[in-house]
């Protein structure tokens, strides 16, 4: 058991637990410089208000802003694709801020006038995660702005995606204006048919019993031909593929009922029924409405592209460094690949040395090495550190890309709902009905075979099956998103009843990425050996170094001397005139029987070993 050794101190900026040799500002600890210099900026323009808000409200600005970093938004084709207004002065841009978190956030992102005069507006949209940013452009640059909303902790997401120009549309406006010429329609057709209703048909002006019949039969035209369009597309479709969905009777129903009505009206032998044809249209378009705003919660409408990077660091013929395009980049270029960042094409390493997090693309929480000269695919991040890379095919060329593309994921599901399934059946007995009817009727009384048909066809419309499956297949989705289990369509919440067995084809979605269980078994730490470890591990990018690091009690650093590491087999330096090593059993020349599962660290000071730190990946729950 390892005992608390140094109390930790809390940043006043961002609420990090970090060791009492800080920073100082004003009396107020913050756990980095980088946290430092942002109280210090908005206190200068009286911003701390900031923090009167919420407690600790700030994001750690341990990792800092690496130079050039945004060099890219200073090509002219990224600001045309960013900025969605320009006129003579001011320039108009939308970013996405994913830091955002707070009312301490809002109120902040609000004021940055105050911190840049050149900042005319900010605007932020805290459900959307998004900031509208109004500056003059002839004292601040977009890059400026970029800049500025990084030095106080909101660094703006870009991707790929935001230069293809293309917006997905968050909710279908044709099934909205369908809803609403319909239902305009449907209400109209109802008042028109009142007088019907009371009087049972016997209305003595007959002027406006004409009048009224053929109002009604225009309001029912917009109905049938454009509210109802969708269902005998529906239907067509199926029957073209040899199989009647719902759709198909729905559509049958609609039109007998249709037909039915026009003949009347014009023969004037009958009111007709375009008020139940409308109310039945209006009614499974709101239907189908509801179902389809649920499945707008959940986003299945990105590209690989909107996970990539959108600059990149390019190494030109004299080996200077410059910032790009992500669609500018070429096979045969020489990029620098930073620490954490995202690799955006396949490429061959030719200096630097790779732990590549494909946790993306295969769903593997562990890193790989990568040899120098092998190929790193495209998705993968890298977690240790600068790398250059040659690349070898162009990001529309990418392994990612075609994995992303490929036929098995693009092809739309089959339409096999139970629903669907007994729409055939019913679709058959239906016809079956009618056609007894009809044949009983004509061998006794002709006159009735037509209004027999007809009755059974729209009385028997499958609507009300139709309108429930929706609403409950959409409240079902809305009910399932609450347990955090996320459907693709209502058809998988029937798939589920048929499942009796599991399948967890990658460790990562059995674990929680990035997460460990660490244990210690050996002779006790005490607070000078565990402020050794910390200091040690502290040098590595390695995740199962960085794993006992958070495992260690909050404690001071070290000066480190003689520091080496081996990839993939353990770290040692020296440290206050103590040799540390922390590895696998080969690198610090122990022989141990390893039993149980997970990863084991040996600990080795001064030729003693100490003991091992067991690792295991946690588990979701």
């Amino acid at each position: 058991m390892i005992p608390e050794t140094v109390q930790a101190t809390c940043c006043y900026h961002c609420g990090e637990t970090s060791p009492t040799s800080g920073f100082y500002s004003q009396d107020k600890y913050f756990c980095c410089l980088g946290c430092k210099t942002v109280y210090d900026v908005l206190n200068q323009v009286d911003l701390c208000d900031y923090y009167t808000l919420n407690r600790n409200p700030g994001l750690s600005q341990k990792t800092g802003i690496r130079p050039e970093k945004f060099a890219f938004l200073d090509d002219a084709l990224v600001q045309s694709k960013l900025i969605h207004f320009k006129d003579t002065t001011q320039s108009h841009a939308s970013f996405y801020l994913p830091q955002m978190h707070c009312s301490s956030c809002i109120w902040l992102l609000e004021h940055l006038s105050k911190l840049n005069r050149a900042i005319v507006v900010s605007q932020v949209n805290f459900l959307k995660k998004e900031i509208r940013v109004v500056f003059n452009h002839d004292t601040i640059s977009l890059r400026g702005v970029v800049e500025l909303l990084a030095t106080i902790g909101y660094e703006p997401h870009f991707s790929l995606n935001n230069l293809s120009g293309k917006k997905v549309s968050t909710y279908d406006k044709t099934r909205i204006y369908k809803i609403g010429i319909t239902g305009f329609c449907f209400a109209n057709i109802m008042l028109l048919s009142f007088p019907e209703y009371f009087s049972s048909g016997d209305i003595n002006e007959h002027i406006l019993k004409e009048l009224f019949a053929y109002l009604i039969l225009g309001l029912s035209l917009p109905v049938f031909f454009y509210g109802a369009s969708e269902f005998f597309i529906s239907a067509w479709k199926s029957f073209q593929q040899r199989f009647l969905n719902i759709d198909a009777p729905i559509a049958l129903a609609i039109l007998i009922t249709f037909l039915r009505s026009v003949y009347e009206i014009l023969t004037q032998t009958g009111e007709g029924y375009m008020d139940s044809m409308s109310g039945i249209v209006f009614f499974m378009l709101i239907g189908r409405y509801f179902q389809n705003k649920t499945y707008n919660a959940l986003t299945f409408d990105r590209d690989y592209t909107s996970y990539f990077p959108l600059g990149i660091s390019r190494l030109n013929a004299n080996g200077k460094e410059e910032q790009i395009s992500l669609s500018n980049l070429k096979s045969g270029n020489l990029i620098k690949i930073h620490s954490h960042e995202i690799i955006p094409a396949d490429c061959v390493i030719r200096q630097g040395e790779a732990l590549i997090d494909y946790g993306f693309v295969t769903g593997e929480s562990n890193p790989v090495k990568i040899q120098s000269g092998e190929i790193i695919y495209a998705g993968g991040k890298q977690m240790g550190g600068v790398l250059v890379l040659e690349v070898v095919k162009e990001v529309s060329q990418s392994y990612l890309t075609q994995l992303w593309n490929n036929d098995a994921f693009q092809k739309q599901e089959q339409d096999d709902s139970y629903i669907h399934r007994v729409s055939k059946y019913f679709t058959i007995v239906l016809f079956t009905i009618a056609a007894i009817a009809a044949a009983y009727w004509y061998t006794h009384d002709a006159s009735r075979v037509w209004n027999t048909v007809t009755a059974i066809l729209i009385v028997a419309c499958p609507c009300a099956l139709l309108l429930s499956s929706t609403f409950t297949n959409g409240n079902m989705l809305r009910l399932l998103q609450r347990c955090g289990f996320y459907a693709r369509n209502a058809q998988v919440i029937e798939q589920i009843s048929n499942i009796d067995t599991l399948v967890f084809d990658k460790t990562g979605t059995l674990t929680q990425h990035g997460e460990s269980e660490v244990a210690y078994v050996g002779k006790a730490l005490d607070a000078e050996t565990t402020t050794l470890i910390r200091s040690l591990v502290n040098q590595s990018r390695h995740p199962l170094s960085k794993s006992i690091g958070e495992f260690l009690p909050v404690s001071d650093v070290w000066p480190v001397t003689d520091f080496h590491e081996e990839p993939g087999s353990g770290i040692q330096a020296t440290i206050q005139g103590h040799t540390v090593q922390l590895g696998s059993a080969n690198f610090i020349q122990e022989q141990t029987t390893s039993v149980g599962s997970g990863s084991r660290v040996y600990l080795k000071t001064d030729g003693i070993l100490l003991g091992h730190f067991i690792i295991q990946p946690k588990y979701r729950k």
